[in-house]
């Protein structure tokens, strides 16, 4: 039986005697790309936080490679995409800079960057599509540049698996479906990936994995099998209209009279497939 790359075990974490989430379990396992979804403030970002070793679970372990990971220690080879919110990109570095940022995680003697540094940071700029904007600063790019910059930081570790916490959060949905297809590429190529977000439709589009989460893990597995509106109104508190048509989802938030709608408005290539919203 194949083991996992990473493994959360009975976790518990909460802020000021207050639990966020009890005994979540969730295994992680080699080129395994998947979403976490969930609505803001259900414990999302806290469970990449102690993945990451950034806070202290309660209680719980979490495992990676088969070993156990003593509290506030990061997986040895992890890279990190934090929400864009939590970025000051008012601070004066270039794209470049930023890139480079990751690699002063390595031990060095050195506090200024190498001839290797940049070079890599080029190279990884260069995979992620945006070599062009090395030198320009980061709060002059738009959302989707600053998004890859970030990536390439991520990936100049030469990590085995990379966090993202919601990653399209603020952007459009040519952007999404940018950097969603970047990941899938990645992933390819043998990268592990577990990105955070609450939007549904490109989860259900580009992912293969989803884990449905609201303050402790409510269930996974593929997007046609969880994508339930009994298993979407659990994870979310609301009740939602899920379309189906083939290996193709739709999924809105509403009742009987916001289905009448959409059925008036969705491409006839859609509706003529069989529809359900139980």
């Amino acid at each position: 039986m194949e083991q996992p790359l990473l493994e959360v075990k009975n976790l518990t974490c909460g802020y000021q005697n207050k639990p966020v989430f009890t005994q979540v379990n969730l295994s992680l396992y080699r080129g395994q790309l998947s979403g976490l979804v969930g609505p803001s403030g259900s414990g999302k970002s806290t469970l990449m936080k102690a993945i990451l070793g950034l806070i202290h679970p309660w209680a719980g372990e979490i495992w990676f490679r088969g070993k156990r990971l003593q509290p506030g220690t990061s997986p040895p080879r992890v890279g990190y995409v934090p929400q864009v919110e939590t970025v000051d990109w008012n601070f004066p570095v270039t794209a470049e800079e930023v890139v480079m940022m990751g690699r002063y995680q390595k031990q060095r003697m050195l506090p200024w960057a190498s001839r290797g540094d940049r070079t890599a940071a080029r190279e990884l700029l260069n995979r992620v599509g945006v070599a062009h904007i090395a030198r320009q600063p980061i709060g002059e790019l738009s959302g989707g540049q600053q998004q890859r910059v970030f990536l390439a930081r991520a990936l100049v570790g030469e990590p085995e698996i990379v966090l993202l916490d919601e990653p399209t959060s603020s952007s459009d949905l040519q952007v999404q479906h940018e950097l969603l297809h970047l990941l899938a590429d990645l992933n390819q190529q043998g990268l592990t990936i577990l990105l955070s977000t609450h939007d549904l439709n490109s989860v259900a589009t580009h992912l293969p994995w989803v884990v449905c989460f609201n303050h402790g893990l409510i269930c996974q597995g593929q997007p046609l099998d969880i994508f339930t509106p009994a298993n979407l109104e659990r994870t979310f508190g609301a009740q939602m209209v899920v379309f189906h048509q083939e290996d193709r989802i739709l999924i809105a938030s509403g009742g009987t009279s916001l289905r009448h709608q959409m059925q008036r408005n969705l491409p006839p290539s859609l509706l003529q497939g069989k529809s359900k919203s139980a």
